[in-house]
């Protein structure tokens, strides 16, 4: 069975998706404050976000729709190559320790 998360209609559907990369940040979470509410008539009603600004950090942001930009597609093509790099050395890395530990005999 695939997770499924139901929003009411009367809640509009959020700008921004869980995991998605934007300037401010990953979006870790969402919360609503339904109009009518004391919460929305304190702050405003709509969708609230939890952002992690870099994976490195503890530190989270949470901020409302408004106030989040996406990344253009070549700043998310940037970073996700960024990424890939990264792991790609890791991994040639952790070869390099299996090969030590193995004597040089590996499955691959």
């Amino acid at each position: 069975m695939k997770p499924t998360i139901a929003i009411p209609r009367h809640w509009g559907y959020p700008r921004f998706a869980l995991d998605q990369r934007t300037q401010q940040g990953l979006i870790l979470g969402l919360y609503h404050y339904p109009s009518g509410t004391e919460l929305a008539e304190q702050f405003g009603d709509g969708w609230r976000y939890a952002l992690m600004p870099n994976k490195n950090s503890d530190e989270i942001s949470y901020l409302q729709e408004n106030q989040i930009q996406p990344l253009s597609p070549q700043e998310l093509f940037s970073e996700i190559t960024a990424e890939i790099e990264f792991y790609q050395q890791q991994i040639v890395i952790l070869q390099q320790q299996l090969a030590v530990v193995t004597g040089g005999f590996t499955n691959a």
